[in-house]
């Protein structure tokens, strides 16, 4: 009967190992960058990581990432329910020749149902960066009190926030978000059935091509917004896109376009004032005016409802 007590003290030591391994790599639901942290770190207050990368595997799901003092903390990947806020810190990424975020589940068991929140964030790209913001697979994303610029890459990137999905029923809200200086501000588009985009209290301006370009199958709602010193347009609805945009009390000034209205969409408007543009609309499509805009164009061309613009 002796001769066992030795294999339940190893045993014992087994169990007790195992707990503190599994202790070890537990994720938190808070987790902690500073620019003098270290990604072997636990991601604690007291013992922060260094970049968002390093803290996001150390993150439940649901879990916040918060910076504790102003530095770069490099471009991440988001492949579940998360937020990111550099409240107070001036925390930032730079993302020069790459995506500053993926938001990104395709890959999950269940993919196209994350939640992300970017919030109080720089996204800067010194030199050339792909996109901002990528939302290529997910629910919805969150984007609020941030600065996003210096994404000039060509074609179908370049773009502050770029979503590019392929599903039907996701959608993009920003919020007191200033972007600029990007190929494009926003563009949106999915292959099949809709996306939605709400911008609300942003400033998207001094983009090379158009404020918010929005693509197949992509609509928004833009409110009390400015759009303006843009390329292209402020606002631009791709022709045959089957969508749609609601421009409620916003200014689209000292764009090449001020809205650009393509085929088959329709664009509605509220309280906006569409003026000082090189051409104030472009219109293919529809325009429906609610009788409190104002412009300095003598008439809208094309198709238009209530043609009562002051």
């Amino acid at each position: 009967m002796t001769k066992l007590y030795p294999l339940v003290r190893l045993a014992l030591l087994v169990c007790l190992a195992l707990g503190a391994a599994s202790m070890a790599h537990a994720q938190a639901t808070r987790t902690w960058v500073s620019g003098v942290g270290d990604d072997v770190n636990p991601c604690s207050r007291t013992a922060p990581c260094k970049t968002f990368a390093g803290a996001i595997s150390k993150t439940a799901a649901s879990g916040e990432i918060d910076c504790l003092d102003p530095a770069g903390f490099g471009a991440v990947t988001i492949t579940k329910n998360m937020t990111i806020d550099g409240a107070g810190t001036l925390g930032s990424i730079l993302n020069s020749l790459t995506n500053g975020v993926n938001v990104n589940d395709s890959a999950t068991g269940t993919p196209n149902t994350i939640v992300v929140t970017l919030r109080n964030l720089s996204i800067n790209a010194p030199a050339n960066g792909t996109n901002g913001i990528n939302f290529t697979s997910g629910k919805t994303v969150n984007v609020e009190n941030c600065q996003i610029q210096g994404n000039t890459a060509a074609a179908s990137n370049g773009a502050g926030i770029r979503v590019s999905l392929t599903v039907s029923g996701s959608n993009l809200n920003v919020k007191n978000t200033t972007i600029f200086k990007n190929r494009v501000g926003i563009s949106a588009t999915t292959s099949t059935g809709f996306v939605t985009v709400n911008v609300n209290d942003c400033h998207i301006e001094n983009n090379t091509s158009d404020g918010i370009f929005l693509d197949a199958r992509a609509s928004g709602t833009i409110r009390n917004s400015n759009l303006a010193f843009n390329g292209g347009a402020g606002l631009s609805l791709n022709n045959n896109a089957a969508n749609s945009a609601n421009l409620i009390g916003t200014e689209t000034a000292h764009n090449n376009i001020g809205v650009f209205v393509g085929t088959a969409t329709t664009v509605r408007m509220g309280h906006s004032s569409i003026l000082q543009n090189t051409t104030n609309f472009s219109n293919g499509g529809s325009i429906v005016s609610f009788c409190n805009n104002e412009t300095d164009s003598l008439t809208i061309p094309g198709s238009v409802t209530n043609n009562c613009i002051k």
